[in-house]
């Protein structure tokens, strides 16, 4: 009877490990969003926030990521059209993170804590940015194109 039940239990597990979110983005995190981190002084607040990538700083000392943030899926990527956006806001990590990598658009998930916040211009408008002090950069892959193609009808009728 157990050795029978055994390959189910294999395979739940094995389904249940690929549905997590990648090592370093894992953990317990504030439910803040950019957008309300915005409009509060939340300072020292964990969070994972993503979205994608406005413009790239090299520093220094540093590299900053100016990111407009969207919604995160179960295994915290950046939703890949949520019309939505949470806001906007700037991540910084100590090092070099080179612009030809992290392009404009690319998808990026971060961790950290929040640090205050930082006013800069969008066109004409003074937007108020939160500051992430970041510990994880996570550079998800590039999306592959999809083809959708419709099937032929049923029994391929006006096919012959």
């Amino acid at each position: 009877m157990r050795i029978r039940n055994l390959p189910a239990l294999a395979a739940t597990a094995l389904l249940a490990a690929c549905a997590t979110h990648p090592a370093p983005l894992q953990g317990d995190y504030a439910p803040l969003t950019a957008r309300d981190a915005a409009e509060v002084d939340a300072s020292g607040s964990v969070v994972r926030w993503g979205g994608r990538i406005v413009q790239v700083e090299p520093r220094a000392d540093s590299t900053c990521f100016e990111m407009v943030s969207t919604r995160l899926d179960h295994f915290g990527r950046p939703y890949r059209a949520d019309g939505d956006a949470g806001g906007r806001f700037i991540a910084c990590r100590t090092g070099f993170y080179d612009p030809a990598v992290f392009e404009r658009n690319r998808e990026v998930t971060f961790t950290g804590r929040l640090a205050g916040h930082e006013s800069r211009s969008i066109g004409g408008y003074n937007y108020r940015f939160p500051l992430l002090d970041t510990d994880v950069v996570y550079l998800w892959p590039k999306r592959g194109h999809v083809i959708v193609t419709r099937p032929a009808p049923w029994p391929w009728w006006g096919y012959w």
